[in-house]
């Protein structure tokens, strides 16, 4: 049984501390949302008043949390709290940037570090069939990969430090242009007057394929599991695709990397944001391709 710290127990935080519950680990959680830290405990995790209490006695400490500047203040506070040699995580989606400064904080310390953020959404988190992308040194991540197996089904070691984020979001730049590609498809066929059942019959057997389509379809029928079959909830919230479609775009302009696509892709979910719908799924954006279309064109 190995004694793990958890900070940041919400959405997706919260579940993946619950699955290493069940495996058998010894998990103690931090949070500063009450309710969070209540389900938390109705999980069998062990909850704290502060971060130190926390990762007192923890051989591994993941963090789960919004942004990077969230993860570095966090890492500066762990890095005086544990001692050297405890291995660190974060399964959080930040910047580049900010994610080699999370690992440069844990080598001057003497921990080993991975950046392990995830694919899959709450479903995923609850279910433990995540795909964690991580980056590290490969010794790291083999000591370290029994702990993924806990909460996730893909574990896959992506290179160096920062590798992992820069997976996440060249991965979830495709994601958020090939929704939009999906919803520009769907609402193109409803105005040639074809059925949903008939172009998604068509497309996920053709080369229109993709896991927008066939996994996540954004008209509620032909994919029953999707959030179009409730109301768009999330899911993958809109205002999440939006984080990683701005990460993509800050990281393109520093590598000089050209996506125009990525870059429209950011804008249309900023203006899907702006409208109210931040706190939808993302492939809830088909509505507003449809909303804004010619009417009688």
């Amino acid at each position: 049984m190995t004694s793990i710290a958890f900070i940041g127990l919400g959405h997706m935080g919260g579940p993946m501390a619950a699955n290493l519950v069940g495996a058998g680990h010894d998990v103690r959680g931090f949070d500063l949302a009450g309710p969070s830290l209540e389900l938390a405990r109705q999980n069998g995790i062990a909850t704290f008043p502060s971060l130190a209490e926390t990762v007192s006695g923890a051989g591994t400490v993941i963090t789960m949390l919004p942004a990077g500047k969230h993860v570095l203040a966090v890492w500066q506070e762990l890095v005086e709290a544990v001692p050297a040699g405890t291995l660190l995580i974060d399964c959080s989606t930040i910047d580049i940037d900010s994610a080699g400064k999370a690992h440069a904080l844990a080598a001057a310390k003497g921990c080993p570090a991975l950046d392990a953020p995830v694919s899959g959404g709450t479903g995923g988190a609850a279910a433990g069939t995540l795909t964690f992308m991580i980056g590290g040194a490969v010794e790291v991540f083999a000591g370290a990969e029994p702990v993924f197996k806990a909460m996730g089904s893909r574990i896959i070691h992506c290179g160096d430090a920062s590798a992992g984020q820069a997976a996440k979001i060249c991965n979830n730049m495709i994601l958020g242009i090939s929704m939009i590609a999906v919803g520009e498809a769907f609402v193109l066929g409803e105005k040639l007057g074809l059925t949903h059942q008939a172009l998604y019959d068509v497309a996920s057997v053709s080369s229109g394929q993709c896991w927008s389509l066939t996994t996540y379809c954004p008209v509620p029928g032909p994919v029953p599991t999707s959030p179009a079959n409730r109301n768009y909830e999330p899911g993958f919230a809109a205002a999440l695709m939006l984080k990683d479609l701005k990460l993509s775009q800050a990281a393109a302009e520093d590598a000089g990397a050209m996506t125009p696509l990525g870059a429209k892709a950011a804008r249309l979910y900023q203006l899907f944001a702006d409208e109210g719908f931040g706190e939808k799924d993302f492939s809830g954006i088909i509505n507003m391709l449809r909303d804004k279309s010619v009417s009688g064109a």
